[in-house]
C-alpha cells in the first residue's frame, strides 16, 4: 500500500524566511498612507499627463553608449548592416569585398564582439569624470543582437555569441553599486532582417508576430531584470504605435513595473510619435532648436560627427572639439533641454582614448562650473540680446542668474544686454574666481562688468566661462522674473 506524501513541516524561522521578503516585497507597491496613486490608462491622453520625475530635469546632462555587433567592422556607421546588404552602398560592398571572404555573413561578426578588455568599473569611473548624472546603454539596436542573453534573442546576444557576457548587467552593476549616476537603456522596436518583422511589413502591420513574440517581450525582460530609470524607446520601422502596443507597455510601466514612479521615457515609440507622445522629446538626432521650448526636451548628439558607434576610419577632425561640446550643453541646458553626449566602445570593450579625454575635459569644465548647469532652470532669456555667444540659467530660489560667455574679450571686459541690475542690491562674480567683480550700468537694462586682468589660460577652464549674478533683495527678484 502506497503511503501518503509527508508534507514538510516549516519552522517559524524558515517560514518567516520564505515569505516576510515575499510580504515586504508586496507592501513596497502599495502608495504611502494617505497618498492615492494615479493610474495611467493605456492612451496618450492618459499617458501624456504623466509628469516628468524630476531628477531628469536636475541632472542635465547623460552619456550615450552605442555598442553593438556593428563595432566589429567598425566602418564608416553603426547602420554598417543595412548600408552593407540592405541599401547595398558601394562604399560599405567595397570594403567587405576587399577584406572578407565571398561567403562571409554579417552574423559571422558575432563571434568577433569578445569585449575581452570590458571593465564596467573603469568604464562607471570615466563617466563620472565626464561630470554626467545618467548613462544610456543601447542594449539592443537594429541589428538585433541584445548585450543581455535574452530568452527572446536565442543565440543572437552577448551570453550565447561572443563575449559571452552579460554586457548589460556588469554595466548596470557598476553603474549602481559604485557611482551616484542614473542607470538607463537603449532599445531598438524594429530589427532590419528580422523575418517575422519583414512578414508584418508585408502584411501592411495588420499582423503582430514581430512586437508580440520580440519586441515587447525584450522590453518587459529588460524592465523587470534590470530596472532602467530612463527607457530610451529607437526605430519604430514606419510602423504605427498601435502596432507596437506603446501605450499598453506605457501604461504597465508607469502603474505597475518596478521603476513606476522614477523611470524616464522618450518619444519614439511609434511612427507620429516623435516630438508628440511619451515623455520627453528628442524630436531628432542632434536637435538643438537654439530657443525654448515648452516641453522637457533631450539634445542626443555624437561626439564623432558622422556616426554613432565606433569607426577606425574616423579623421580627428571628424571629432567635435572639448570647447563644442562645452558649447552644445550650454545652449541645450539654456533652453530647457538635456544633453546626451555619445561615445562608440570598439568590440574588445574599450572606450577609444580620444573618446575619453574628451569626457574628462567636460568633467574638468564642469567641475568648476557646473552650478550653472545642474540642477537650474531657463531664464527669461536664452542668449544676450547684445553680446552674441552668451548664454543664461537661472537658480530662482537662491535668486541667481548665471551667463556663459564661449569667448573671452579682447577689451577684458563683457557687455550683457539682458540684467537688470542695482547698485547695491546686484553682486556679479566670475566662477572660479575669488572676489567680486565691478560693473557698471548700460542703461535701464543691461551692464557692462569688468572682467579681472588676467590670461585666460590662468583660469581654471580654457573655454567657456560663467559670471554669477547675485540679487541681493526678494522683491527685485521677484520684479525681474528670474
Amino acid at each position: 500500500m502506497q503511503q501518503e506524501p509527508r508534507v514538510p513541516v516549516m519552522s517559524r524561522a524558515c517560514y518567516q524566511q520564505t515569505w516576510l521578503p515575499l510580504v515586504v516585497a508586496l507592501l513596497a507597491l502599495l502608495p504611502p498612507p494617505g497618498v492615492s496613486r494615479i493610474t495611467y490608462e493605456p492612451s496618450w491622453e492618459s499617458l501624456d499627463s504623466r509628469p516628468i520625475p524630476a531628477w531628469f530635469d536636475d541632472v542635465k546632462f547623460g552619456i550615450f553608449i552605442h555598442w553593438g555587433v556593428f563595432s566589429v567592422p567598425s566602418f564608416g556607421s553603426e547602420w554598417f548592416w543595412w548600408y552593407w546588404q540592405g541599401s547595398k552602398s558601394q562604399a560599405y560592398v567595397d570594403f567587405m569585398s576587399k577584406n572578407f571572404p565571398p561567403h562571409f555573413q554579417y552574423a559571422d561578426f558575432g563571434p568577433m564582439f569578445t569585449a575581452e578588455f570590458y571593465d564596467p568599473k573603469q568604464w562607471a569611473e570615466v563617466l563620472v569624470a565626464s561630470g554626467a548624472k545618467y548613462v544610456v546603454l543601447t542594449s539592443k539596436h537594429h541589428e538585433g543582437y541584445t548585450l543581455w542573453g535574452s530568452k527572446f534573442s536565442w543565440n543572437w546576444n552577448s551570453v550565447d555569441v561572443g563575449s559571452k557576457r552579460d554586457l548589460v548587467g556588469d554595466l548596470a552593476e557598476a553603474i549602481k553599486n559604485c557611482t551616484d549616476l542614473r542607470f538607463g537603456l537603449y532599445h531598438s522596436l524594429f530589427e532590419w532582417f528580422n523575418p517575422l518583422f519583414q512578414i508584418d511589413k508585408n502584411n501592411h502591420f495588420k499582423t503582430h508576430y514581430f512586437p508580440n513574440t520580440k519586441s515587447l517581450p525584450e522590453l518587459y525582460e529588460l524592465v523587470l531584470k534590470y530596472k532602467p530609470e530612463i527607457l530610451w524607446s529607437d526605430g519604430d520601422g514606419n510602423a504605427p504605435d498601435v502596432y507596437w502596443n506603446s501605450t499598453g507597455f506605457l501604461s504597465w510601466l508607469y502603474n505597475e513595473s518596478p521603476v513606476r514612479d522614477t523611470v524616464v521615457t522618450n518619444d519614439r515609440w511609434g511612427s507620429g510619435c516623435i516630438c508628440k507622445h511619451g515623455g520627453y522629446y528628442t524630436c531628432a538626432d542632434r536637435y538643438n532648436p537654439g530657443h525654448l521650448l515648452s516641453h522637457k526636451w533631450e539634445n542626443c548628439m555624437t561626439i564623432d560627427r558622422r556616426s554613432w558607434g565606433y569607426r577606425r576610419n574616423a579623421l580627428l577632425s571628424e571629432l567635435l572639439t572639448a570647447p563644442e561640446l562645452v558649447e552644445e550643453l550650454v545652449e541645450t541646458v539654456s533652453c530647457g533641454g538635456n544633453l546626451l553626449m555619445n561615445i562608440g566602445p570598439t568590440s574588445d570593450g574599450r572606450i577609444p582614448v580620444l573618446f575619453e579625454e574628451r569626457l574628462r575635459q567636460v568633467g574638468q569644465w564642469l567641475k568648476v562650473n557646473g552650478e550653472a548647469i545642474y540642477s537650474t532652470n531657463p531664464w527669461r532669456a536664452q542668449n544676450d540680446s547684445v553680446t552674441p555667444g552668451v548664454w543664461y540659467t537661472c537658480k530662482p530660489k537662491e535668486q541667481v542668474v548665471y551667463a556663459t560667455f564661449l569667448k573671452w574679450p579682447t577689451s577684458w571686459n563683457i557687455t550683457l544686454g539682458e540684467p537688470i541690475a542695482v547698485i547695491g542690491k546686484t553682486q556679479v562674480q566670475l566662477v572660479g574666481y575669488e572676489r567680486n567683480l565691478e560693473w557698471a550700468h548700460l542703461g535701464e537694462k543691461g551692464m557692462v562688468v569688468n572682467l579681472p586682468t588676467l590670461n585666460p589660460t590662468q583660469m581654471p577652464v580654457q573655454w567657456a566661462w560663467v559670471l554669477k549674478i547675485n540679487y541681493l533683495n526678494e522683491h527685485i527678484h521677484k520684479h525681474l522674473g528670474v
